[in-house]
Protein backbone atom coordinates (compact mmCIF):
# COMPACT_ATOMS: atom_id res chain seq x y z
CA UNK A 1 0.00 0.00 0.00
CA UNK A 2 1.30 3.10 -1.03
CA UNK A 3 1.09 6.19 1.51
CA UNK A 4 2.30 9.46 1.70
CA UNK A 5 2.47 12.91 3.82
CA UNK A 6 4.06 16.31 4.83
CA UNK A 7 5.96 16.95 7.22
CA UNK A 8 6.88 20.57 8.22
CA UNK A 9 10.35 21.20 9.13
CA UNK A 10 12.75 24.44 10.27
CA UNK A 11 14.22 23.67 6.80
CA UNK A 12 10.78 23.25 4.55
CA UNK A 13 7.60 21.21 3.75
CA UNK A 14 9.18 17.50 3.30
CA UNK A 15 7.50 14.95 1.44
CA UNK A 16 7.32 11.12 2.28
CA UNK A 17 6.34 8.30 0.22
CA UNK A 18 5.82 5.11 2.23
CA UNK A 19 5.68 1.68 0.37
CA UNK A 20 4.31 -1.15 2.34
CA UNK A 21 5.27 0.49 5.82
CA UNK A 22 8.65 1.56 4.69
CA UNK A 23 10.14 4.62 3.57
CA UNK A 24 10.20 4.93 -0.35
CA UNK A 25 11.16 8.31 -1.52
CA UNK A 26 11.81 11.80 0.95
CA UNK A 27 12.65 15.18 -0.07
CA UNK A 28 11.81 18.48 0.49
CA UNK A 29 8.90 20.10 -1.50
CA UNK A 30 10.54 22.43 -2.88
CA UNK A 31 14.06 21.45 -4.40
CA UNK A 32 12.07 17.70 -5.67
CA UNK A 33 13.25 15.96 -8.87
CA UNK A 34 9.80 15.76 -9.94
CA UNK A 35 6.54 16.57 -9.21
CA UNK A 36 4.70 15.55 -5.96
CA UNK A 37 1.48 15.80 -4.94
CA UNK A 38 0.85 19.10 -2.63
CA UNK A 39 -0.20 19.01 0.96
CA UNK A 40 -3.51 20.64 0.21
CA UNK A 41 -4.57 17.63 -2.02
CA UNK A 42 -7.53 15.23 -1.06
CA UNK A 43 -4.54 12.46 -0.10
CA UNK A 44 -3.42 14.31 2.79
CA UNK A 45 -6.57 14.57 4.44
CA UNK A 46 -6.70 10.44 4.50
CA UNK A 47 -5.81 8.26 7.40
CA UNK A 48 -2.30 6.80 7.76
CA UNK A 49 -1.43 3.01 8.60
CA UNK A 50 0.98 2.35 11.86
CA UNK A 51 3.85 1.81 9.80
CA UNK A 52 3.57 5.08 8.18
CA UNK A 53 2.73 7.30 11.57
CA UNK A 54 5.85 5.89 12.67
CA UNK A 55 7.58 6.49 10.07
CA UNK A 56 6.25 10.45 10.00
CA UNK A 57 7.20 10.46 13.63
CA UNK A 58 10.40 9.15 13.41
CA UNK A 59 11.53 11.78 10.86
CA UNK A 60 9.56 14.60 13.16
CA UNK A 61 11.72 13.33 16.01
CA UNK A 62 14.67 13.60 14.07
CA UNK A 63 13.54 17.82 13.80
CA UNK A 64 12.74 17.49 17.44
CA UNK A 65 16.15 16.42 18.29
CA UNK A 66 16.28 12.53 18.58
CA UNK A 67 18.58 12.82 15.46
CA UNK A 68 19.20 9.08 15.81
CA UNK A 69 15.41 8.22 15.32
CA UNK A 70 15.70 7.65 11.55
CA UNK A 71 18.05 4.84 12.18
CA UNK A 72 14.76 2.79 13.26
CA UNK A 73 12.57 3.66 9.60
CA UNK A 74 12.52 0.45 7.40
CA UNK A 75 13.46 1.72 3.66
CA UNK A 76 12.70 0.35 0.25
CA UNK A 77 14.22 2.82 -2.40
CA UNK A 78 13.77 2.18 -5.92
CA UNK A 79 17.63 1.86 -7.19
CA UNK A 80 20.08 -0.32 -8.45
CA UNK A 81 21.84 -2.55 -6.74
CA UNK A 82 25.04 -0.71 -6.05
CA UNK A 83 22.91 2.30 -5.48
CA UNK A 84 21.20 0.01 -2.70
CA UNK A 85 24.49 -0.82 -1.29
CA UNK A 86 25.94 2.69 -1.08
CA UNK A 87 22.65 4.21 0.62
CA UNK A 88 23.06 1.21 3.43
CA UNK A 89 26.96 2.04 3.64
CA UNK A 90 25.49 5.45 4.56
CA UNK A 91 23.00 4.32 6.50
CA UNK A 92 25.94 3.05 8.91
CA UNK A 93 27.53 6.35 9.62
CA UNK A 94 26.98 7.30 13.20
CA UNK A 95 24.75 10.72 13.71
CA UNK A 96 27.01 13.56 13.98
CA UNK A 97 29.49 11.91 11.75
CA UNK A 98 30.60 12.10 8.68
CA UNK A 99 32.31 9.62 6.25
CA UNK A 100 34.19 10.30 2.70
CA UNK A 101 33.23 8.99 -0.65
CA UNK A 102 36.55 7.58 -0.83
CA UNK A 103 35.14 5.28 2.64
CA UNK A 104 32.05 4.94 1.32
CA UNK A 105 33.42 3.29 -1.16
CA UNK A 106 35.47 1.24 0.38
CA UNK A 107 32.69 -0.09 2.49
CA UNK A 108 30.35 -1.24 -0.20
CA UNK A 109 33.92 -3.31 -1.81
CA UNK A 110 34.76 -1.16 -4.49
CA UNK A 111 37.41 1.53 -3.12
CA UNK A 112 37.77 2.93 -6.53
CA UNK A 113 34.58 3.83 -7.43
CA UNK A 114 34.22 6.89 -5.26
CA UNK A 115 33.02 8.79 -8.20
CA UNK A 116 30.15 6.60 -8.70
CA UNK A 117 29.71 6.76 -4.77
CA UNK A 118 28.82 10.31 -5.07
CA UNK A 119 26.65 10.04 -7.94
CA UNK A 120 24.75 7.17 -6.49
CA UNK A 121 24.72 9.99 -3.67
CA UNK A 122 23.50 12.25 -5.57
CA UNK A 123 20.53 9.76 -6.68
CA UNK A 124 19.34 9.12 -3.08
CA UNK A 125 16.07 9.37 -2.97
CA UNK A 126 15.15 8.81 0.97
CA UNK A 127 17.21 12.48 1.94
CA UNK A 128 16.32 12.09 5.89
CA UNK A 129 16.29 8.34 6.04
CA UNK A 130 19.95 7.71 3.83
CA UNK A 131 21.99 10.63 5.88
CA UNK A 132 23.48 11.66 2.96
CA UNK A 133 24.75 15.24 4.25
CA UNK A 134 26.97 13.26 6.18
CA UNK A 135 29.27 12.58 3.22
CA UNK A 136 31.51 14.93 2.56
CA UNK A 137 34.75 15.52 0.44
CA UNK A 138 37.96 13.54 1.63
CA UNK A 139 39.84 16.95 2.47
CA UNK A 140 36.78 17.55 5.28
CA UNK A 141 34.71 19.90 2.36
CA UNK A 142 30.95 19.63 2.29
CA UNK A 143 30.95 18.35 -0.87
CA UNK A 144 27.22 18.85 -3.20
CA UNK A 145 23.98 18.13 -1.59
CA UNK A 146 20.78 17.81 -3.52
CA UNK A 147 18.73 19.99 -1.18
CA UNK A 148 21.13 22.92 -0.98
CA UNK A 149 24.60 23.30 1.19
CA UNK A 150 22.61 25.48 3.55
CA UNK A 151 21.09 22.38 4.66
CA UNK A 152 23.79 20.01 4.72
CA UNK A 153 25.52 22.40 7.01
CA UNK A 154 22.51 22.71 8.92
CA UNK A 155 21.85 19.12 9.43
CA UNK A 156 25.31 18.49 10.62
CA UNK A 157 25.05 21.34 13.25
CA UNK A 158 21.94 19.76 14.18
CA UNK A 159 22.73 16.26 14.97
CA UNK A 160 26.04 17.32 16.59
CA UNK A 161 23.92 19.69 18.91
CA UNK A 162 21.42 17.27 19.99
CA UNK A 163 24.39 14.50 20.61
CA UNK A 164 26.36 16.54 22.37
CA UNK A 165 23.27 17.80 24.45
CA UNK A 166 21.85 14.18 25.06
CA UNK A 167 25.58 12.95 26.79
CA UNK A 168 25.39 16.08 28.85
CA UNK A 169 21.67 14.54 30.23
CA UNK A 170 19.78 17.62 28.53
CA UNK A 171 17.31 17.15 26.12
Amino acid sequence: MDEHCWIDTPLGTMYLAIRDGALHEAGFVETWARPVLSPDADAAAEELSSEAEFVRDAVAGYFDGDVEAIEQIDIDPDGTEFQRSVWQAIREVPAGQTASYQQIAQAVGKPSAYRAVGTATGRNPLGIAVPCHRIVRSDGGLGGYGGGLDRKQWFLEHERRHLKLSKNGHD
